[in-house]
């Protein structure tokens, strides 16, 4: 780390003086940051130029390529055309955290299985897949082949797959956005480029390829990705580049993922108020998806729900921008933290600027965790629960152990309910279209480390 570098007029020497979280990211120690900069609901609100109907706009024009997803995703049929996943109590998890790390943990744990979404098998799926979406659709009534009213199943037609190929898309990605980007948009004709970044595994470049997407590779990190693909894109006027890091169209489509939820409390008769809370884990990379999701579900629950923001101990630029209140004026690199991590969907330095501070009255904070952790959470719930994840989407699970072995996650949860009220839900990101083979890679490193 450069001595001399400021961030916003302060220096390393003064960030280190005045917040632990910089000195425990600066030492790559796991930790835990309560935000200070959260605000009751209405607050929050009342200041957030998105809303509600934002949320609703976003689930609506999901809902009119219904037909279209039944018709060229036969597998969301059974759904009436919903990307959605399932939402399971996963009592012998808990049961195994509890054992593993001589905790007790009151209230249920449930998991949200992103993991098992339809079409890319990860929580890009919403955001992602969304935006392609939004992007096809205002083509179609800018050349007048789509009408108020139509089946959106005119999609899935010759015609209008001719008319994407005179389009393209791109996307910097570690692997799941792309996925979700390039599997959606070349389904639909387009055009479609995904720049990935180092860590990208190769089945994922492999997979992106059989679709006939162009994938791009870069020995640097994430960032570098993104900014080489937005580059390449402003030279072209028939290109859409799809901003992980500022997109409010990404972020309204994860964000609908709230409302799919609340039913599914519902179905399973889980309350969520004031004197029964959800606490829900979200692991975070660049920070789109998580905000979204935790957007929608604090215009759904309000204060009734808290979020955290889940990161590893080598890429935890989320927490290090919020905490610190400098957002995307830092990164992890900048202070000397290598960004290197088995999580590759979380491998990303500095976080999004329009995230952090759109969130930061909103979140109940983040933590990390170290790789060896989310290995071994990797494998706990393989054992317990037959469930198999990859790495990144553990981050998460680590969530409800701290909620009772860390003193200020305890004390915050002491202070919002009685705990045994509490409902833990552990957001899963990714995992279910992991090559057999990778997934065994990563069982026996896991293993090991139990």
């Amino acid at each position: 780390m450069n001595s001399k570098q400021t961030f916003c007029g302060k220096t390393a020497e003064q960030l280190r003086l005045e917040s632990p979280v910089f000195r425990a990211v600066e030492a790559l120690q796991e930790t835990v940051w309560i935000n200070d900069k959260k605000v009751p609901f209405d607050e929050a609100a009342a200041q957030c130029p998105l809303t509600m109907d934002d949320v609703r706009d976003a689930e609506a024009r999901l809902a009119r390529f219904a037909d279209y997803f039944r018709i060229a995703f036969p597998e969301t049929a059974a759904a009436g055309g919903l990307i959605e996943s399932p939402l399971r109590e996963i009592p012998e998890m808990k049961a195994a955290m509890e054992k593993q790390y001589h905790v007790s943990i009151p209230g249920h744990v449930w998991m949200k299985m992103d993991s098992h979404l339809p079409i890319s098998g990860s929580i890009k799926a919403r955001g992602g897949i969304y935006e392609v979406l939004k992007t096809a659709e205002d083509i179609a009534l800018k050349n007048g082949l789509l009408h108020e009213g139509d089946s959106y199943a005119c999609f899935d037609s010759d015609e209008f797959r001719q008319l994407f190929s005179r389009y393209s898309i791109a996307v910097g990605s570690t692997g799941n956005l792309g996925l979700s980007i390039g599997i959606m948009s070349a389904k639909l004709g387009f055009k479609v480029t995904v720049h990935m970044s180092a860590d990208a595994r190769q089945w994922k470049k492999d997979m992106l390829r059989s679709k006939g997407v162009t994938v791009m590779e870069y020995e640097s990190d994430y960032s570098v990705a993104v900014a080489q693909g937005r580059k390449d894109a402003e030279k072209d006027e028939y290109c859409h580049f799809v901003d992980d890091e500022n997109s409010k169209t990404l972020f309204m489509g994860y964000s609908v993922a709230a409302l799919r939820l609340k039913n599914q409390l519902a179905e399973a008769g889980i309350t969520v108020d004031a004197q029964h809370p959800l606490m829900v884990y979200l692991p975070c990379g660049v920070g789109g998806g998580p905000g979204g999701v935790a957007f929608g579900l604090k215009m759904v629950f309000g204060d009734a729900v808290h979020c955290f923001f889940a990161e590893p101990t080598h890429s935890c630029c989320m927490m290090l921008g919020m905490a610190t209140g400098l957002q995307n004026n830092i990164s992890v690199q900048d202070i000397g933290v290598d960004n290197r991590t088995i999580a590759d969907g979380l491998a990303v330095g500095r976080a999004s600027g329009f995230v952090g501070k759109l969130m930061a009255p909103f979140m109940s904070g983040c933590y990390s965790l170290q790789d060896e952790r989310m290995s071994a959470l990797l494998a706990l719930l393989a054992d317990s629960e037959k469930v198999f994840l990859e790495p990144s989407a553990l981050a998460g699970m680590y969530g409800p152990v701290l909620t009772v072995s860390d003193k200020g996650m305890k004390e915050y949860t002491e202070t919002i309910a009685a705990p045994e009220k509490v409902t833990h839900l552990v957001w899963a990101t990714g995992g279910s279209m992991v090559p057999p083979e990778e997934m065994d890679k990563y069982y026996r490193q896991g293993k090991v480390l139990l």
